[in-house]
């Protein structure tokens, strides 16, 4: 009966922690406060912490959190992803029913989340987070931002614009826009590159349900590999007494499919989440949770030095790779990153938690695809043609939980140049002589206008054109010229990086 009240006090936990998080995930915006820092999540997650203290090789005290959690990790096993990780609880909400066929325990696959785990600290310690792609808090966070909020911000928009011919429903539409718009939803429908991408991800890791519950968890997750790790020597473990007939129904239950039948049907705690369910289906009451620190180890999948080396020179190899690529050398010009970036320092900082790209109030920073290539993949990029970096805001600095974007004062960002505005010629409305158009002269938001007009004859008529020329010591490259230029498709006047820089 104790274990049933636990059992059920785990799930109220995990579903209010999930509600938790979630709202900590959807109000990362500048005008709203919520009680606990908007980034609480990823200041939590040990995963990025390490990964972002090796890489950098210093202390981060953001991801103090992070280190209590590891440390609790010790005492209690692997709690936090049976009661607390939100991508977890969601997988686990998915999770269909266990068959007979799950209850082997001593799988190789398991082995997978080891060895993912172990590559992606090796490859910190080059100065690579690419892999923190797979980090789940990460992914939580990038799929509310990216996916959730933009596809509900979309779909409500719809539904108001349908449902607002209808006369009565006009004041209770009014009231909802007022309630959700710039708190909920944005005023101004964003827009991501690479949102397929990561709803193939975030599908993926809830369709491989389908071959066994909660499969992400048990073969896959890099987080759970190192929570898994730790609770191996926890104190707080799993035990079967003498009482146990061997039935088989715990073994039936366990979502994580831990418990071994060729064992005496014990588990390995660093598999075990603590979720109780094995516990009140046994019959004879055989199943307990207690102390014991011993450690946990002789399992078939267990990490082996064989393995440990063989990551540690796939990372290395890997890394050597990435730096082959063109665009190591040669990045994009249109990368523009936001203010005070310094690209090396940054690309082994940047622990793709997407947090810039949901509080950007503008959208103007997107996720890097193959811009920077691979190995500044859902790195956030400035694309001034969907938003420009907002001259009064500050924001990305603020919430990024590494330091990758440096925290800066408004006038020390207001002064500090991400790129350059170059004219084109031949689409801008007067350069090609077609009419008079002032609109990125009258745009830019610097006291000194880094862009001013120039008297053009045009080729076409000989009238006397207003053209638009730019002040390269003077411009900071917000972009906001390029996002308000009124020529269709691609800007006349564009924002790339420095190129004396």
């Amino acid at each position: 009966m104790r274990i049933s009240l636990w059992r059920r006090g785990r799930q109220f936990i995990q579903t209010l922690s999930f509600f938790l998080f979630l709202a900590l995930a959807v109000y990362t915006l500048r005008d709203v406060k919520p009680i606990l820092p908007a980034d609480t999540l990823l200041r939590l997650d040990p995963l990025a912490a390490l990964g972002a203290m090796i890489s950098e090789k210093r202390w981060l005290t953001r991801f103090l959190p992070a280190l209590v959690l590891m440390a609790a990790s010790l005492v209690l096993g692997r709690f936090w992803c049976g009661w607390l990780c939100p991508l977890g609880t969601l997988i686990d909400w998915a999770s269909r029913r266990a068959s007979r066929k799950e209850e082997r325990a001593e799988s190789s696959w398991r082995s997978a989340k080891y060895g993912l785990l172990i590559f992606v600290l090796f490859a910190a310690l080059w100065g690579n987070l690419t892999l923190l792609i797979l980090d789940p808090l990460t992914i939580f966070v990038r799929s509310v931002g990216v996916l959730v909020l933009p596809s509900l911000t979309w779909l409500v928009t719809q539904g108001e614009i349908i449902l607002y011919k209808v006369g009565f429903m006009q004041g209770a539409l009014d009231a909802l826009e007022t309630l959700l718009r710039g708190t909920l939803l944005h005023y101004k429908q964003p827009y991501y590159g690479g949102a397929v991408l990561l709803a193939a991800l975030l599908g993926g890791i809830l369709a491989l349900n389908l071959l066994a519950r909660r499969a992400w968890c048990r073969y896959l997750c890099p987080l759970g590999g190192l929570l898994g790790l730790l609770s191996k020597a926890s104190w707080l473990k799993r035990q079967v007494s003498e009482e146990c007939v061997n039935c088989g129904r715990c073994a039936h239950e366990c979502p994580l499919g831990a418990i071994d039948a060729n064992k005496g049907y014990a588990s390995d705690s660093g598999e075990c989440t603590l979720c109780l369910d094995c516990a009140p289906v046994c019959a004879k009451q055989a199943i307990s949770f207690g102390g014991d620190w011993r450690l946990d180890r002789g399992w078939s999948y267990d990490p082996s030095r064989r393995q440990l080396l063989g990551m540690l020179g796939a990372s290395l190899a890997g890394v050597a790779l990435l730096k082959l690529s063109p665009r190591a050398q040669h990045p994009d010009p249109h990368a523009v990153r936001p203010p005070g970036v310094e690209e090396t320092m940054f690309l082994s900082s940047c622990i793709r938690c997407g947090q810039c790209l949901r509080i950007c109030p503008s959208q103007g920073l997107q996720p890097s695809l193959t811009e920077t290539g691979l190995e500044g993949l859902w790195t956030p990029i400035l694309a001034p043609r969907l938003g420009p970096c907002d001259y009064s805001c500050t924001a990305c600095g603020e919430i990024c939980p590494t330091g990758a974007i440096p925290r800066l004062a408004l006038s020390e960002k207001q002064a500090m140049p991400i790129g350059k505005a170059y004219v084109d010629p031949r689409i801008c409305i007067p350069w090609s002589g077609r009419s008079d158009c002032i609109v990125c002269e009258e745009m830019c938001p610097l006291p000194e206008k880094a862009i001013v007009l120039q008297e053009v004859q045009s080729a076409v008529d000989k009238r006397t054109l207003l053209a638009p020329v730019v002040l390269y010591d003077r411009c900071i490259g917000c972009g906001l010229c390029e996002n308000k230029c009124p020529v269709h498709g691609e800007a006349a006047i564009r924002v790339i990086v420095d190129p004396l820089s």
